[in-house]
């Protein structure tokens, strides 16, 4: 149910409850910023761990009222931590601005989707951007979630949730996060090692839907991902350009610094058409993924909450 919802109605556009869990770490934060790993350490502890007993508080809370009750709180809890359909949406809009020639359009968009230096890209990297975080958020935003979610319930839905917000939020390796930052990096690898390893089976899996090779997509994988500087971003990133025949990679301007990128995949870059194609893939492995997800809780039979 809420993967449907995130199908329907996606991503709200004002009142997320995410956007109020960024607004109360970006409060936090003044009080606890100091460029020591220890002060990220416990920001990021405080504001994973307030998560997990709102979790386990509002599952418990549900189990004792029935399991109605329970899947009504955990298909909410699904419903707000996925993002699949937002960035699906989001990368079809970039690929219509593309298709019109509409560089500026396309700029502009190009912070809803990552880091990058929008004013250092032209239409072709535009257009290889997009394809990578389609890719990378295919597993963040979905599959990484609803991995979580049928492990540990409701709690893990919405601590995975608060890590991947923290780690956009201080993870990366300005001058200012390279300590503080720290912990909420390495939490979030940590989290994201197997559901990326996941995605990456999925999208060999789902690969025919855009005319792949799921042969490629493993090959790929094997071949490159660990060349990438992410432990999980190089997993599905290689899939991906497998699946698509695309090389990714390269150059890769953020506002606060210059990467140069491994190369990932064979054959040429990616242009507006594969956009086009790395987002029908990645909602096709969304699917999927919710289809396991579903498949293997009924499979183990987890309760959805703590026995009474």
């Amino acid at each position: 149910m809420g993967y449907l919802a995130d199908v329907l109605w996606a991503d709200p556009r004002r009142g997320h409850p995410v956007a109020f869990f960024g607004t109360a770490a970006a409060t936090l934060e003044r009080l606890t910023y100091s460029d020591r790993r220890a002060a990220g350490v416990a920001h990021t502890g405080l504001l994973l761990g307030g998560l997990g007993v709102l979790g386990v508080v509002a599952e418990r809370a549900a189990a004792r009222r029935g399991s109605g009750w329970t899947a009504a709180v955990t298909a909410a809890a699904t419903f707000v931590v996925l993002g699949g359909t937002s960035l699906g949406r989001t990368g079809a809009a970039m690929a219509h601005f593309l298709d019109d020639g509409d560089v500026d359009g396309a700029r502009g968009l190009v912070p809803s989707l990552c880091g990058r230096d929008p004013q250092s890209l032209d239409e072709a990297g535009i257009a290889r951007a997009t394809v990578e975080s389609v890719a990378e958020n295919t597993a963040d935003a979905q599959v990484a979630p609803l991995w979580w979610g049928a492990i540990a319930g409701v709690p893990g839905l919405l601590v995975y949730r608060g890590a991947n917000t923290l780690d956009a939020m201080i993870g990366h390796k300005s001058p200012r996060l390279l300590h503080f930052g720290w912990a909420a990096a390495r939490f979030d690898d940590i989290a994201n090692y197997l559901p990326a390893r996941a995605t990456g089976l999925l999208v060999a899996l789902c690969a025919p839907v855009v005319s792949g090779s799921p042969r490629a997509a493993l090959t790929a994988w094997r071949r490159d991902a660990a060349r990438h500087p992410s432990p999980n971003a190089g997993v599905v990133e290689a899939s991906f350009a497998g699946a698509l025949g695309v090389r990714l990679g390269g150059p890769t301007q953020y506002a606060h610094r210059l990467e140069m990128r491994p190369t990932l995949g064979e054959g040429r870059a990616p242009d507006v058409a594969d956009v086009t194609r790395s987002v029908r893939l990645s909602r096709a492995v969304q699917a999927a993924a919710a289809a396991a997800a579903v498949t293997a809780v009924g499979r183990s039979g987890r309760r959805a909450s703590a026995p009474r």
